[in-house]
């Protein structure tokens, strides 16, 4: 019988490098947000991905910056964090931006954070910069950290995964599996959910009021025919944002809706009927509970 091997590799880099996109990419379904807007992921996401008989278990960190407020500072301990607890790590760059001060003072950070973790130079978005462009940077971010390895991917359009698949599905420890063969993440429902709305809310509010908001799964019924009833609210911390959500005659939230449950119902395989509210809560970023449901710690946050 085939040795079973299994483990959790941690994606950590700069904010929109392409961590999500490579988790969706491996997975085989969308299962991180992503948008535009840079540090979009929250909590620390886990994907699963099977490869002949090796599961590869993902955790998708928060981009790692400069943090400036609670959320931020709760978010970056939760990705070294994520780090922290892995097999494998897989440190993204992306190439057309190169070795940027941020990304150097992750480096430097992985020298305290790594200990003997085996750390994977993955330089993503290869399809925007030229060959020798690629050669060259490849050697200068080697020549700061002794990486195990060296891949140049397109998470978006899948250049370069299966050999990056290929590769950690070997390196992972020999084992049982740590999740059944058929789940492809380990966050409640709920919270998947709550994370594809407030993707849309991100990709229709293009100004500042997504950091400002967050949106919670209040309610989940199932029915009788099969379907789900999700009731959902979006927290705002300003009354001026709550007509901004909501749209002229409410046509934002109504699209937000729409496009939400579409993409619910798709992965879920099944109708959803999503109902959204809006509420103005000033404190939520001071509010604990709501850490909570984004899967982060409160207390990470103390400054």
């Amino acid at each position: 019988m085939t040795e079973t091997r299994a483990g959790f590799v941690a994606l950590i880099g700069e904010p929109n490098a392409g961590k999500s996109t490579l988790l969706n990419q491996m997975v085989g379904a969308k299962v991180s947000i992503v948008t535009h807007k840079v540090q979009t992921t929250r909590a620390r996401i886990r994907g699963i991905a099977m490869h002949g008989p090796a599961q590869v278990v993902f955790v998708d960190t928060p981009g790692i910056f400069r943090p400036r407020r609670r959320l931020d500072r709760s978010m970056v301990k939760a990705a070294w964090g994520g780090a922290a607890d892995a097999d494998i790590i897989l440190l993204l760059i992306e190439a057309h931006r190169g070795l940027t001060e941020g990304a150097q003072a992750i480096i430097a950070s992985l020298r305290e954070h790594a200990g003997k973790t085996p750390v994977a130079l993955v330089i993503n978005k290869i399809d925007r910069v030229k060959a020798e462009v690629l050669l060259a940077l490849s050697q200068q971010i080697n020549e700061t950290f002794p990486f195990a390895r060296t891949f140049m991917i397109s998470a978006e359009k899948g250049y370069g995964c299966n050999d990056l698949m290929d590769w950690l599905a070997a390196e992972v420890p020999a084992g049982p599996w740590l999740y059944p063969e058929d789940q492809v993440a380990d966050l409640p429902m709920r919270m998947i959910a709550a994370e594809i709305t407030r993707e849309k809310l991100t990709l229709r509010l293009h100004e500042e009021i997504p950091y400002q908001l967050t949106v919670e799964t209040e309610a989940w019924e199932e029915k009788k025919d099969g379907s789900a009833r999700v009731d959902q609210i979006v927290y705002v911390a300003r009354p001026g944002h709550k007509g901004i959500v909501l749209g002229k005659g409410g046509e934002t939230i109504k699209a937000v809706g729409q496009a939400a449950r579409a993409e619910l119902a798709e992965f879920m395989g099944r109708p959803v009927h999503l109902f959204l509210q809006v509420k103005v809560r000033e404190n939520w970023l001071d509010e604990a509970e709501r850490y909570n449901e984004m899967g982060l710690d409160f207390r990470d946050g103390d400054a």
